[in-house]
């Protein structure tokens, strides 16, 4: 469990900070994992349930910033990774929740220091003031046993959620700026309606 009470995430039972590798969850968005596939503002939207407005905020304050293409004056679109609406959506359940900017500030940017590692097992608790990471079941009862921690994201099943919608919407090949259609069911009664007309 890591925890600080600053608002921040902080130092770790048997993990230290800075750990990194390859996400652990398999996926079938176009290598969501890979810096191949970009997502335009409002597709990461979509996916993260947040405004455009929200999106612009975080991205000028340096909350999340877009890391496969950020915008270069008027008229360029940001490019977001997987990874980048992975954290657009916890930092919306966060706000949700009632947990201060400031302290999601302090966890997302822990978040990124430690690469990311083990999504799938982890889940972040909050009690409003302070995040804490919680790496296994047994760390989430310590943590609820000792008073602490009124609400828990389970970052796996964010990555899950967010894979699920990304899949319905468009994405972009970073190397040839292709668009990458997604199964979108309506996409294909369109399609199939312009078959029929054709």
């Amino acid at each position: 469990m890591r925890s600080s009470g600053d608002g921040a995430v902080g130092a770790s039972l048997g993990r230290g900070l800075g750990e990194s590798g390859p996400y652990p969850l398999q996926s079938g968005v176009a290598e969501p994992g890979s810096e191949t596939v970009g997502y335009r503002g409002p597709t990461a939207c979509a996916a993260a349930g947040i405004t455009y407005r929200q999106l612009d905020y975080w991205a000028r304050t340096g909350l999340v910033e877009p890391s496969v293409r950020p915008a270069y004056g008027s008229g360029t679109q940001r490019l977001y990774s997987f990874r980048d609406v992975v954290v657009l959506k916890i930092v919306k359940r966060f706000l949700d929740t009632g947990v201060a900017l400031q302290n999601i500030r302090s966890a997302v940017q822990h978040l990124r220091a430690r690469g990311f590692a083990d999504l799938d097992r982890m889940t972040l608790m909050s009690d409003g003031a302070t995040v804490y990471e919680c790496s296994s079941p047994d760390e989430v009862v310590d943590l609820l046993q000792g008073g602490q921690g009124v609400f828990g994201i389970a970052v796996g099943v964010v990555w899950r959620d967010v894979e699920a919608a990304l899949s319905q919407l468009h994405g972009e090949r970073v190397d040839t700026g292709e668009t990458l259609v997604g199964h979108n069911p309506g996409d294909e009664l369109a399609r199939r309606r312009r078959d029929r007309a054709g």
